[in-house]
């Protein structure tokens, strides 16, 4: 499990991307890899192209990400979902409160 980020040449959109397990064990990672959007992050994506687990933890770590965030990002999407994770975002209803591709 592991999560790396990066910010796109014009620095408008930040990508977390997560891959194994996104779990307790990220807290910390998730938490640090937000923290420096600034006033010119217009998008925050969370890549979850290689992520195969989600718990409860992970929806919590998102909702903080969007607490902490508020208004200063224009839209957090969440992208790449394989089926089952999908389907764990749209039974929580995070389609309401997140993009989800």
């Amino acid at each position: 499990m592991s999560l790396s980020k990066n910010a796109s040449a014009d620095g408008k959109t930040l990508t977390i991307q997560i891959k194994g397990k996104f779990d307790f064990n990220l807290v910390q990672s998730f938490r640090q890899a937000y923290a420096e959007v600034n006033d010119e992050t217009e998008k925050v994506v969370v890549d979850l192209r290689d992520t195969d687990y989600m718990d409860s933890s992970a929806l919590g770590m998102l909702l903080n990400m969007k607490k902490t965030l508020g208004d200063s990002v224009g839209s957090i999407q969440i992208s790449n979902c394989r089926p089952q994770l999908k389907k764990i975002l749209q039974i929580s209803r995070f389609d309401k409160k997140f993009e989800i591709d």
